[in-house]
């Protein structure tokens, strides 16, 4: 390879060469220069030079003399600069290199390099394109047809194809190998019993399963199992009469044998082929057996998967309570996906369960990129007390990945795997209770918003609180409903940009309600003669005071905005207060101004001559305010236990409360109200083309005379 590349470097030094004589032009020769030398210049100018006059010459252009530019002396020569000799005066940039010609020079790119453009040589580094050159698809590589080439960086490789072996005196990592097909060293077997036939009627089997594949689940993991240990049985015993060495069989259908025969002793053994390969101590091998030579080996089987589909896993106990806590849920199932061949290992050691050094191992499987809530693992395949099995992880590490390749380590062995573990950490009733119920939530609120924007006998400023109250449970419902789920794992900005809309939400719900308490307040305890708060007043509490409130939690740690599993406040550093405080405060407040009405109530009530009417609606306002706190609140409160994962109780009782909030509301503010229900019969009776009579409009106008009437009785109390 490299002697073709610097072949191909002959055709650029031409080019560069005619470059510079077509530069230089003509006077290169001093016997030209002097021929042609004009009157009055000096006629012994040395070759590549010109005449300056009469006693001095100038070099041309990439030449120079030793006594300098110019030349006064008929013994000066003009020598060629070397710009690509040290010191570098010339720089072609990366995976480049310069070619010195007389008088100039030019860059080519290094070997296994090449322009975008397909040009072979460039003048500088601001023009350089080079990059790799794929030699493999390009086919200019001399590799063998008993190899694969495989391109590397600025060059290839020659490897043998799988199943075949470099033949003596080559190298498999020279570009010159040669390979030839393995075949499968002979030994004396016991009688009647050829390991080829052996391995290739499980191949057999497990190709066309037939009647296995009908079987219940544990009658066929329970066939799983005892094959497993049987094959390694078997193995175990015809590996006895092998002679020494290691040796790797493949059979048609892709089932690999590797073993390892050698005399007891210490030291690290590598045993491996295709599918898997194995690091361990060679004393592990040959354990408490007596004199002998000892054995490893592994039969590595890639067909496996009809056999072990819908096996279930069995995660060691501490990586669960992991999982959970980053994952934020309980894990309510695991979806397995076999990437790899299933890996068996054997050794004349038949007490591995529990070894004293740790093994390695690296398993080569299928492409696979894990996705949100899934990961590799190393698992063996675990015989259950009833007879069947499954997958298991305990004692086993998985160290990473890296190139299609997984690298585990285990404190025992048996039958070993590769799988894609997709961890299912939704709740699917609680997610479907909590959509519907929201979704019915979202169609009250937006009732009971209309209701308060058209309904005109209950405008006022309660009105106006629980229309606030609503758009802002509306708009909260909405984000909850669409966002509070992270899918991507990751806290990105669309994540925190949910958890901040949510907090403000939910914050100002909660302030609203408390302006709520705070209207009673000045109704009943203070006599407030007036109409309350104004409007505009009551706009600048209720969405300023929770703006305010974000505003100061976003500037003191931003970070805590959003987690793994929700769009929601992060548990650690104690920032859930940010809503937890102001929350608790408002229920506090309002339950402390709820107790001060009713027992002023109860006072007006015992009174000798108490005004009946003013005392009765406003009991109906403060019975129908500490009902509208009570739900809120309460569902708040076991809200707080919501995004811990083992509180799933509380987490349906949340979900459950949540979702009845608008439709409380609705039937609280809107169906309990007489003037509401009318105006709901007048649009029923105009949707349906009914026409009021004479007593429907005589009621509708009493019902409004009554309406200015209450309106002045309240500015009176």
């Amino acid at each position: 390879m490299g002697g073709a590349r610097r072949g191909g470097l002959l055709v650029p030094h031409v080019l560069g060469v005619l470059l510079i004589l077509s530069e230089a032009g003509g006077g290169q020769w001093a016997s030209a220069s002097a021929a042609s030398a004009p009157p009055g210049c000096a006629p012994w100018c040395p070759r590549n030079s010109v005449c300056v006059n009469a006693t001095a010459c100038r070099c041309h252009p990439g030449f120079s003399s030793w006594s300098g530019e110019i030349i006064t002396s008929p013994a000066d020569s003009c020598d060629d600069i070397n710009e690509c000799g040290p010191p570098l005066a010339a720089s072609c940039g990366k995976f480049a290199d310069c070619q010195n010609v007389d008088g100039s020079y030019y860059c080519t790119c290094s070997p296994g390099y090449g322009l975008v453009s397909g040009a072979t040589m460039f003048r500088n580094e601001s023009e350089n394109t080079c990059q790799d050159v794929d030699e493999c698809s390009s086919r200019q590589h001399p590799c063998h047809n008993s190899t694969a080439c495989i391109n590397t960086v600025g060059s290839y490789r020659c490897r043998c194809r799988r199943g075949w072996t470099p033949l003596p005196g080559f190298r498999d990592n020279q570009n010159t190998t040669v390979c030839e097909e393995m075949s499968f060293p002979t030994w004396t077997l016991p009688p009647g019993i050829q390991s080829q036939d052996l391995i290739q009627s499980v191949d057999e089997l497990l190709k066309a399963p037939g009647d296995l594949e009908t079987l219940a689940l544990p009658d066929r993991h329970h066939t799983v199992t005892h094959l497993l240990s049987g094959l390694e049985e078997v193995l175990r015993t015809l590996a006895k009469a092998v002679p020494g060495g290691s040796f790797t069989y493949q059979s048609p259908a892709g089932t690999e044998l590797s073993l390892v025969i050698q005399e007891q002793g210490h030291g690290n053994v590598t045993l491996g082929q295709s599918h898997a390969r194995m690091l361990l101590d060679w004393a592990v091998a040959a354990g408490a057996a007596g004199s002998g030579p000892a054995v490893a080996g592994i039969l590595s089987n890639p067909n496996m998967q009809k056999l072990l589909a819908n096996a279930s896993l069995e995660l060691d106990p501490e990586r669960q309570a992991e999982l959970e806590e980053t994952h934020e849920s309980p894990l309510y199932g695991v979806q397995l996906s076999l990437l790899s061949a299933v890996n068996s290992v054997f050794l004349s050691n038949t007490n591995t369960t529990k070894l004293d050094h740790k093994v390695t191992f690296a398993f080569s499987h299928s492409p696979e990129k894990p996705g949100t809530r899934q990961e590799l693992i190393c698992a063996f395949w675990k015989g259950a007390d009833d007879g069947g099995g499954h997958w298991a992880t305990s004692g086993c590490r998985t160290l990473g990945s890296r190139n299609n390749s997984t690298t585990c380590q285990c404190s025992h062995l048996s039958s070993f795997a590769v799988l894609m573990a997709h961890y299912d950490v939704e709740d699917e009733l609680l997610a479907l209770i909590t959509t519907v119920g929201l979704a019915l939530s979202l169609v009250c609120l937006l009732l009971c918003i209309l209701t308060f924007l058209l309904v005109r006998p209950i405008q006022g400023s309660r009105t106006t609180l629980h229309l606030h109250l609503c758009i802002c449970l509306f708009v909260g419902s909405a984000i909850f409903l669409a966002g509070i789920d992270n899918q991507g794992g990751e806290v990105g900005l669309r994540c925190r940009l949910v958890a901040g809309l949510l907090h403000y939400c939910f914050l100002a719900a909660f302030c609203w309600m408390a302006l709520e308490g705070l209207e009673l307040y000045f109704l009943v305890v203070r006599v407030f003669q007036g109409q309350g708060l104004r409007t505009r007043w009551l706009c600048l509490l209720g969405y300023g005071v929770p703006l305010l409130i974000v505003a100061i939690s976003a500037a003191a740690n931003k970070q805590g905005y959003g987690r793994p599993r929700y769009c929601w406040l992060d548990l650690r550093g104690g920032f859930l207060w940010s809503f937890l405080g102001p929350v608790i405060a408002i229920i506090l407040g309002n339950a402390v101004i709820f107790v001060t009405t009713v027992w002023k109530l109860t006072r007006k009530f015992s009174e000798i001559n108490p005004d009946v009417k003013k005392l009765k609606k406003l009991r109906v306002l403060t019975i129908t305010a500490v009902a509208q706190l009570f739900v809120l609140g309460c569902t708040w409160v076991f809200g707080l236990f919501m995004f811990d994962p083992r509180s799933w109780m509380l987490s349906y009782v949340f979900s459950v409360l949540n979702c009845l909030q608008g439709l409380f509301l609705f039937v609280l503010h809107c169906l309990l109200n007489k003037k509401v229900r009318e105006e709901y019969r007048k649009w029923a009776c105009m949707v349906t083309g009914n026409k009021y009579s004479e007593f429907t409009t005589s009621t509708s106008v009493s019902s409004q005379s009554q309406t200015r009437a209450l309106r002045s009785s309240e500015s009176g109390i």
